[in-house]
């Protein structure tokens, strides 16, 4: 056998349990419980049989984006997904021997990516209480780490930092890339763009994935400095995106309201599913993004099991740090909820 670098022999990979979940309602990867627009289904089935056999054409796709946030298109490039963009930005930027700087629990994938390209892993745990670790973080930036990675809201926690203060670390260490991974801002209505634009150190990654639904077609966005835009192009392939997720995207963005009523109804699906946890009796967190944490009282892997014996799928947390012993619940709209509850309240009395 031939050996690979010794970085990707050590490697653990990030593998997503994503098999055999059509049937179920699914509430353990924070995706969409409505879907896309119906102009997104439309506009694929309109697409000829030629269009199968060319190679995609990207033109409008980033002007769209760039609209829907109100911001000029050389800040903005698309990706075969935030994953693709998050890839970039370590084939770009992740130095061998540089620091990575991020904080636990957070979104798996980062850890693997700076894994691959040889640097130094720095983790800061959350707080008791899920807040950011602003002092530490502060701390750490004066050593000059490469990358510095905010989720906001974090992924599993929900903890939300004001863009302001992210927009303040990034002024504060001007030899430190800061990532913002604003996959679920469109439920928080807060971002650093177009705050950070001006400045030459700072990347926000936004999707479609979550608000559009078009999660299975793989889009995601960049939006940075065109400097920033500039290198992370060099480090990706001319055809990454496919074409049908060129023609959702466009389609997606033109139904604008279509998402926007989609991020209402999860809202307050939220404050629903909060009321009723509380009613129960469950410890839960409740920060950004459309999910939240629940730390049911009863053991967690009977609770998990249980539920998916019902049809429904959470997200165990179970050995993560600070979050142990909890599971992240996706919230959609009002009805995927009330079965939840439903079937979450029995679950209860019954294990």
């Amino acid at each position: 056998m031939i050996k690979a670098r010794p970085e990707v022999e050590a490697l653990t990979p990030y593998v997503a349990p994503l098999e055999g979940r059509r049937a179920m309602l699914r509430l353990d990867f924070n995706e969409s419980t409505i879907g896309p627009s119906p102009k997104v289904v439309e506009a694929i089935r309109a697409l000829p049989p030629e269009a199968y056999a060319t190679y995609p054409e990207y033109a409008g796709l980033n002007d769209a984006f760039a609209a829907m946030l109100g911001v000029d298109v050389r800040h903005v490039e698309a990706f075969n997904g935030v994953d693709a963009a998050i890839r970039a930005v370590f084939d770009a930027y992740g130095d061998k021997g540089g620091t990575f700087l991020t904080t636990v629990p957070t979104f798996g994938y980062y850890e693997p990516c700076a894994q691959q390209q040889g640097m130094t892993i720095e983790e800061i745990p959350y707080a008791g209480d899920l807040s950011y670790p602003l002092a530490a973080v502060m701390q750490r930036l004066e050593a000059r780490p490469r990358l510095l990675f905010v989720c906001n809201p974090n992924n599993p926690t929900g903890t939300l930092v004001a863009p302001e203060t992210i927009i303040g670390l990034a002024r504060s260490a001007p030899d430190t890339l800061v990532v913002v991974d604003e996959l679920y801002a469109a439920f928080t209505g807060q971002s650093v763009v177009p705050a950070a634009l001006a400045l030459p150190n700072v990347v926000a990654l936004q999707s479609l994935s979550k608000d559009a639904g078009i999660a299975a077609l793989r889009l995601g966005f960049a939006i940075a400095h065109p400097s920033i835009v500039e290198r992370l192009r060099r480090v990706t392939g001319p055809y990454d995106i496919n074409m049908f997720a060129v023609v959702a995207g466009k389609a997606a963005m033109e139904d604008r309201e279509h998402m926007r009523r989609y991020v209402d109804e999860v809202l307050a699906a939220k404050a629903w599913t909060v009321a009723e946890l509380t009613r129960l009796g469950v410890r839960h967190y409740a920060g950004g993004g459309n999910y939240l944490l629940v730390w049911p009282p009863r053991n967690l892997a009977r609770v998990v099991d249980a539920l998916r014996a019902d049809g429904i799928l959470v997200r165990s947390m179970a050995r993560k740090p600070v979050i142990d012993g909890s599971f992240r619940l996706t919230v959609g709209t009002r009805e995927p909820m009330q079965r939840f509850i439903a079937a979450f309240a029995g679950v209860l009395g019954a294990v």
